[in-house]
């Protein structure tokens, strides 16, 4: 029987590295990117301006508008959250039954009588193809820029060159923060603030997609300890 001691530094050569990237805010436009294709397919099959035509308007309007909200304005409780729906969703079924029922409310009928937005395919799919370059773009950029946790260090990649600097990663203290339901309902984001020991400055990261589970990965890695290995040798 003999004992053999693993060494941190052998147990942290083993560990993968925890990658986080800071995107833009842009990223929370997908739903007005798959609604605009969704609108484009329909719209090879209908006319711009027939009630369907008019009809799939209103739902891309209505979801590019909540899209640009989120972009606009924070919403740290859930409760806030809640009535902006309400609010919106109110308003796009009002609009819908009055182009659907004028005689519901006639005066209101005249207000929104005026109201006809439509688009043909080509608009929708100009749309599709601008957004989708854009997060083209993105996807390229993040490569250029992103952090790295190792077990030893945090290390820092940027630029075209691949500049890249390096920080003391025990005792690095990172701190979670969601100030925006909205944007942690649609891809799990918030902020995340690294502070290595060594460094008076803290790296704020604002936008990092799912990130509960990179907060738990790094409070693993780091918090991890020396294991102590047995082996039999005959």
């Amino acid at each position: 029987m003999s004992e053999t001691a693993a060494t941190p530094s052998d147990h942290r050569s083993h560990v993968k590295p925890i990658y986080l990237v800071d995107y833009p805010k842009i990223i929370l436009l997908y739903p007005t990117f798959f609604v605009a294709l969704v609108c484009g397919i329909c719209s090879l099959f209908l006319s711009a301006d027939s009630p369907w035509g008019v009809t799939l308007a209103a739902v891309f309007l209505w979801t590019f508008g909540v899209n640009l909200v989120v972009l606009a304005f924070d919403f740290p409780r859930t409760t806030s959250l809640t009535i902006f729906f309400l609010v919106m969703a109110f308003g796009l079924g009002a609009v819908l039954l009055f182009q659907s029922s004028p005689e519901i409310l006639p005066f209101v009928q005249k207000i929104f009588g005026k109201l006809r937005p439509f688009a043909n395919a080509s608009f929708y799919f100009t749309m599709v193809s601008v957004l989708g370059a854009i997060y083209l773009g993105v996807l390229v950029t993040v490569g250029f820029d992103y952090w790295e946790v190792r077990p030893n260090e945090l290390l820092h990649h940027h630029g075209f060159l691949s500049s890249l600097e390096r920080y003391s990663a025990p005792n690095l203290r990172v701190t979670k923060e969601i100030n925006d339901v909205f944007e942690y309902v649609l891809l799990r984001s918030g902020r995340l603030i690294l502070h290595p020991s060594n460094e008076p400055r803290a790296f704020v990261l604002e936008n990092v997609l799912f990130i509960n589970k990179k907060e738990e990965q790094i409070t693993q890695m780091l918090g991890s300890l020396s294991v102590r290995v047995r082996s039999d040798e005959g």
